[in-house]
């Protein structure tokens, strides 16, 4: 069964109220929040269970970025696992912050022991780490995936939480291929739409998501969705116009 998250950076304090406050109303079963939602609460996690505790999924991921293999982004990301544990959040959806650019195929590859060894300590507290490709980092080009991924030797350590937009953006646009090749690995999707150059709402943007949605279909995927609403449009605008476009989206009929 598909959970249908939200993810959407908040400008203010009145922004992030509104997403907390308007979830769950939206029809959402949680929050992917982003690092200004929860860092306040970093050295005080029993003040985010106090605020937010009561609502169901309001943590259910955390997403974060570092520069792994480097030290200070495993101690930073050790951290996030022990705050991660006591507000009760599922996995951590890692950016991995290190350039694309001038990378070997054997230093993309020499990342996966790295992110396996961190996964084995997120089980340890519960939680599943999750890497998030993104445009410019090292998991991008088609060829990257199948580097990374085949070096990992227990998909059970090292999710995929794959990003329609980032996708498109580094120049694949058979999404439904990734997703059927990397079935195995994925255990969260970020949506969101994209257009000469820019994220967009889900559906008013230039990616088709037919094939999308049917592959996920396809692979008989249950776990999370999230939109990951970048396009700085509204709130409620973006809670609104995405669970409708997920839900669609994932009908049989399409």
């Amino acid at each position: 069964m598909i959970k249908y998250a939200f993810s959407r950076p908040t400008a203010d304090a009145a922004e992030t109220a509104q997403l907390f406050e308007g979830y769950r109303a939206a029809g959402y079963d949680g929050l992917q929040l982003k690092w200004g939602q929860y860092e306040p609460y970093l050295n005080d996690p029993a003040a985010f269970v106090e605020q937010y505790g009561g609502l169901p999924g309001a943590a259910s991921a955390l997403i974060a970025g570092g520069a792994l293999p480097d030290g200070d982004s495993r101690e930073r990301l050790r951290r996030l696992y022990a705050f991660a544990a006591q507000i009760g959040a599922e996995r951590i959806v890692y950016c991995h912050g290190v350039r694309r650019d001038g990378l070997t195929d054997r230093e993309i590859a020499a990342f996966a022991p790295v992110f396996e060894e961190m996964g084995k300590e997120a089980q340890q507290h519960g939680l599943r780490l999750s890497l998030h490709h993104h445009h410019g980092q090292p998991v991008m080009h088609r060829r990257d995936f199948d580097l990374f991924y085949g070096a990992i030797r227990n998909p059970e350590l090292v999710g995929l939480t794959l990003d329609t937009a980032h996708l498109v953006k580094s120049g694949i646009d058979d999404v439904a291929e990734v997703i059927a090749s990397f079935a195995p690995f994925i255990d969260n999707f970020h949506m969101k739409d994209f257009a000469a150059g820019e994220f967009e709402i889900l559906g008013r943007g230039v990616i088709a998501f037919d094939p999308i949605f049917a592959a996920i279909r396809q692979i008989g995927y249950s776990g999370w969705m999230s939109a990951d609403e970048e396009s700085g449009g509204g709130v409620e605008e973006g809670l609104t116009a995405c669970i409708a476009y997920m839900k669609a989206g994932m009908a049989e009929d399409g």
